[in-house]
């Protein structure tokens, strides 16, 4: 059951992603002063900090960080908040990272292959690469067997594929939402 809030917000971040998208195709550059650039690292570290400890943390009054922190979402410059989860809570302990060769590389052939991709649930990124490889991969497994499964029914079947090549992270050293070790 969705509330009069929810749909207000939901109104907010389409009008904003919009709006976003049209400036962003035009070519306009977003301009960054060093306020805008703090409050977007501290945002990256805390998603849900509120305006007063945004303001806090960059020298501002919270009702100014609440101005800066919309304009910054108005202009694309925030894509949007998340929760960063936990995979090993949800079993997903292996990062797995293959790279992607495919049979050519006309629009055609990429355009397939990244529909495809995006409808793989436990790859996390697809990143399209210059140099040796068409695109790496990164996806979240619970184990060998559970990236055999990935790779039979998912992976050998994405159109374009002539060639993967997969490595295993030994260990995660650092990670979006992790914090680095001091």
């Amino acid at each position: 059951m969705s509330t009069k809030r929810d749909k207000n917000a939901n109104i907010l971040q389409q009008s904003t992603e919009k709006a976003a998208e049209s400036e962003l195709s035009a070519g306009a550059a977003v301009e960054l002063d060093e306020l805008d650039t703090a409050i977007l690292r501290h945002l990256a570290r805390n998603g849900r900090a509120t305006n007063y400890e945004v303001g806090e943390a960059v020298g501002l009054s919270a009702s100014a960080a609440s101005r800066r922190i919309l304009a910054l979402e108005t202009s694309g410059a925030i894509r949007g908040y998340r929760a960063l989860i936990n995979d090993r809570l949800l079993g997903k302990n292996m990062t797995v990272f293959i790279r992607v060769t495919l049979e050519r590389q006309s629009a055609a052939v990429l355009g397939g292959f990244e529909a495809a991709v995006r409808h793989c649930h436990d790859i996390v990124s697809c990143h399209l690469l210059a140099g040796q490889y068409d695109y790496i991969l990164v996806a979240r497994v619970a184990g060998m067997d559970d990236y055999n499964r990935l790779h039979q029914n998912e992976l050998s079947r994405l159109p374009g594929v002539t060639r993967l090549e997969t490595s295993f992270a030994l260990r995660d050293v650092l990670e979006p939402g992790k914090p680095a070790p001091r």
